[in-house]
């Protein structure tokens, strides 16, 4: 599988052109705790409701559902990822599942106080050309600096395409994780894309409060906060994407 390595660092702009396609990048790493983020598509403003550690509200009676479970259904819903306990270990949709052709174009991470740019990946004007695109990667790591984690709100800008049908009812549930301990998780809905359409999105995150006996923990244990990005049509899974984070000043050895 391909791997990225993304290095971002405070008030700095980095610009680069990912090999073929981008995968979704994940910039959260935090408490349980969850505040409320916005989620503006094409100019429109939507909110995104979420409730302490499981986004959407779920049902009492639902307990945990394990990976393997999951590989077991028919097709895998929101709400079904909404009980994992821990990152996955693999993938739960092949990338044949996404048949509507989302392909992601463009992703920026800014500081949403001072407006600093701290990471934008473009992908080139020769790849957007391409009649017949390679696999996205599904895969990223991030190398960020230790003050990333003392930012207040992070917004996360995404641009990307959709193929020849319309999309219906487009969602993401994003889970991050420290040492399968879950740490956030966000709920946000998109809604409808039209066929052939290149959409534009921010998400806007309220960065929690961490003590610095947590800091320290997640900046001692680089690669050990992971995430995976679950995508829905219809309430059925259509991609999955993960990545590792390290919040380090110098550069973390390939393991």
């Amino acid at each position: 599988r391909a791997v990225h390595i993304a290095r971002a660092f405070q008030s700095t702009q980095y610009k680069t052109s990912a090999a073929r396609s981008l995968s979704v990048l994940e910039v959260e790493a935090g408490k349980m705790s969850q505040k409320s983020a916005t989620t503006a598509v094409d100019g429109h403003t939507a909110k995104s409701s979420k409730t302490k550690g499981h986004g959407r509200q779920q049902a009492k009676s639902a307990g945990p559902l394990s990976e393997e479970e999951l590989r077991r259904q028919q097709y895998i819903t929101p709400e079904d990822v909404l009980r994992l306990e821990k990152a996955t270990k693999d993938y739960l949709c092949s990338p044949a599942a996404n048949v509507y052709g989302i392909d992601f174009m463009r992703f920026k991470i800014r500081d949403v106080e001072s407006g600093a740019t701290l990471f934008e990946v473009t992908k080139s004007d020769d790849e957007e050309g391409e009649d017949t695109p390679s696999e996205p990667p599904r895969y990223v790591k991030y190398h960020f600096p230790p003050q990333f984690l003392k930012l207040k709100r992070v917004g996360a800008t995404v641009e990307f395409t959709v193929g020849g049908s319309e999309v219906r009812q487009l969602r993401m549930v994003e889970r991050h994780y420290f040492k399968e301990k879950l740490l956030k998780s966000f709920d946000f809905d998109f809604g409808f894309c039209m066929p052939y359409s290149r959409n534009s999105c921010e998400h806007i995150y309220e960065m929690p409060e961490l003590t610095p006996e947590e800091e320290k923990e997640l900046i001692d244990n680089p690669y050990q906060t992971k995430s995976d990005s679950f995508y829905f049509v219809e309430e059925r899974l259509v991609m999955h994407n993960k990545a590792d984070y390290a919040y380090t000043t110098a550069p973390v050895p390939p393991s």
